[in-house]
């Protein structure tokens, strides 16, 4: 009996997409209001899913061929296909340099092991077509999603320009939401438990990429098995770091949504918003595929509780900083949040970051891993853009140096939202904050695209904030001290 009530299996991603899907139209589609933009943005979230299966069914289809070439496999194509569980869509760093010889690394076809030649001698006609079709559905998979991010950039921008904010509930009650979200947390976070990586894959930055060097020692935690027992010949990753993994990877989820619970309570003074935004960052397929993604989810989470303690610029600055000096990307929303603390609290707010990123500095000179100076450019993106090794769609066929205007256009739109909107309150910070993330995905070289989850909470906040044209830093921030929430304020002096 035991066997048969403990036998579970993780859903396939497909199955996970289209469930998932419908528990989202149902849970959150308006049916009195089918035109309203709360259905678009529904819309615009489940149309992320099938990009995500793509690149997860192209670099399967890629493994399965590159292990039959080199024999690791059955030769029979029908078995070693079926045999295979899907692969976990994360971008993947170089591997170690003790599993160097016998990894593939499958996020970048240009990107070979040391036997690569022999794989391409000894794989036959059909076998190299096979692996080309990989690549194509694979390639098509991040255009897919790129695309989507291209609506949900326009989005993002123009909500400023929305003033009317109906409110527009779940069709389910608290209670209910917050049991789905409860079990769903926990299924999750079972599956980072009990997925305990065979290979060391490195997270954080690549081994020329800007980012925060001390990532690389994190592995992977993958919540769907690799393919092919094979590949799992080289050593463990080691334990400590396992467990470190685990440990960040279920408390940076657990820190999201409990940031965007509480942003609904406390700033939104709609708890059933928040619960409902928590509910629905569970339910869709991305947070399913990549939950053992540390490098994803912490500096989503940090992000988060910043939008949490604006009314705090010390601590705000502090969450942010540590976020930019995790995956560098994020210090491009300092000249954002930076114009909203300029009328009150941008000394505090600027004191935090540097707080936060001075700490960061001081670990890694306690990294002879490499030298101190490349740690420090490497964190801060002292170099120049990465044209070679790249990985994502930049390392499946698109042109490298057509990153270099697409920078400049991210660049431009940094320093836009830095002045546009002139007064800014809370519910334009979020959406701002959101749409940089998403313009992050077009330039970023080692997986653009797939890093959903740093606009992904923000993106939710959007949908679902009231309007919040009256919490403003001059109102909110008053000589160090908190001042109270409206709400709170009008009832005292009733």
């Amino acid at each position: 009996m035991s066997e048969i009530l403990l036998h579970y299996k993780r859903p396939d991603p497909t199955t996970w997409v289209y469930l998932s899907s419908f528990l989202t139209i149902g849970l959150f589609f308006v049916f009195h209001r089918f035109w309203s933009l709360r259905n678009v943005d529904l819309i615009l979230l489940i149309l992320l899913a099938p990009g995500l299966l793509m690149v997860n069914e192209g670099r399967r289809r890629r493994l399965v061929e590159v292990e039959r070439a080199i024999g690791l496999v059955a030769s029979s194509p029908a078995d070693s296909v079926s045999s295979l569980p899907q692969v976990d869509t994360g971008d993947r760093s170089e591997a170690s340099p003790q599993t160097q010889s016998t990894v593939v690394d499958n996020s970048n076809p240009a990107s070979e092991v040391t036997d690569t030649a022999q794989v391409a001698a000894t794989a036959s006609e059909p076998d190299s077509e096979a692996l080309m079709s990989s690549v194509d559905v694979e390639r098509f998979g991040f255009v897919w999603l790129l695309g989507v991010e291209v609506l949900i950039l326009f989005r993002l921008i123009a909500d400023p320009l929305m003033v009317r904010r109906p409110l527009l509930d779940p069709n389910l009650t608290t209670g209910g939401m917050m049991f789905l979200s409860v079990w769903l947390f926990i299924f999750m976070m079972a599956n980072v438990v009990t997925s305990t990586p065979r290979l060391q894959l490195e997270q954080g930055p690549a081994p020329s990429g800007p980012g925060y060097s001390l990532m690389n020692v994190l592995p992977a935690i993958p919540t769907r098995p690799f393919p092919g027992e094979a590949f799992g010949s080289g050593p463990d990753a080691e334990r400590i770091y396992v467990v470190l993994a685990q440990v960040l990877a279920i408390s940076a989820h657990l820190g999201i949504l409990t940031g965007i619970i509480g942003i609904g309570y406390r700033h939104f003074n709609n708890p059933r918003a928040g619960v409902g935004c928590a509910m629905l960052y569970l339910l869709l397929p991305y947070t399913a595929q990549m939950t053992g993604r540390v490098d994803h989810a912490l500096p989503a989470a940090l992000l988060v509780w910043a939008v949490l303690s604006y009314r705090r610029p010390y601590i705000a600055g502090f969450f942010l900083g540590a976020a930019a000096g995790l995956v560098y990307y994020p210090l491009f929303l300092l000249p954002l949040w930076l114009s909203f603390y300029w009328q009150r609290g941008v000394g505090r707010f600027a004191g935090g970051a540097a707080t936060a990123l001075g700490i960061m500095i001081i670990f890694l000179y306690f990294d002879d891993s490499e030298p101190f100076r490349e740690h420090l450019s490497k964190m801060f993106g002292f170099m120049m853009p990465e044209m070679q090794h790249l990985k994502g769609i930049w390392g499946l066929g698109w042109v490298p140096v057509y990153r270099l205007p697409i920078l400049v256009a991210f660049l431009i739109l940094s320093g836009f939202l830095a002045v546009w909107p002139a007064q800014k309150n809370l519910g334009t910070l979020i959406g701002c904050s959101a749409a940089m993330m998403v313009g992050a995905q077009f330039w970023h070289a080692y997986g653009g695209g797939l890093y959903i989850a740093w606009f992904l909470p923000l993106l939710l906040l959007t949908i679902f904030r009231p309007n919040l044209e009256d919490r403003v830093a001059l109102k909110v921030i008053d000589g160090g001290r908190v001042s109270a929430p409206r709400s709170r304020v009008t009832a005292d002096a009733a």
